[in-house]
């Protein structure tokens, strides 16, 4: 299933997701995977988390993070949970009915392998389209 983490720039959205892997890593049975568009939190992770950093990537549609994110589940089957910091580079860049489509084939395809992605979006709650509030925590 899909989580989102809403809300404005220097809210604590990261350092919250941070502690959610780290805390997530000491139980899971799987791996956890954290993404993120620059490496200036790799080290605040726990040793087990995996770190993905994604400036190397072109990542300028949804379509093309979707299929990112699909290439890390092939590459490891028992992945529990991806978080996903830094999202806003491709958010920032589509209309509201795009992003409600990305993140519900994100939902779909987080049923499908049966994890979940945990996602930071700096915009307010309140700003964020009615069909993705669902995923908010």
């Amino acid at each position: 299933m899909v989580k989102i983490l809403a809300g404005e720039k220097g809210e604590g959205k990261t350092k919250k997701m941070i502690d959610m892997a780290n805390a997530a890593s000491k139980e899971a049975k799987g791996s956890i995977v954290f993404v993120d568009d620059d490496n200036s939190h790799m080290y605040d992770l726990h040793y087990s988390v995996r770190f993905v950093e994604t400036p190397k990537f072109i990542m300028e549609n949804p379509q093309v993070f979707r299929g990112f994110v699909c290439g890390i589940l092939s590459q490891n089957s028992d992945i529990e949970t991806i978080y996903i910091d830094g999202l806003n580079h491709i958010m920032d860049k589509i209309s509201d009915a795009d992003f409600v489509s990305f993140i519900q084939e994100l939902d779909k395809t987080s049923k499908e392998a049966e994890m979940d992605m945990v996602m930071i979006i700096s915009r307010k709650t309140d700003a964020l389209p009615a069909e993705v509030q669902q995923y908010l925590i």
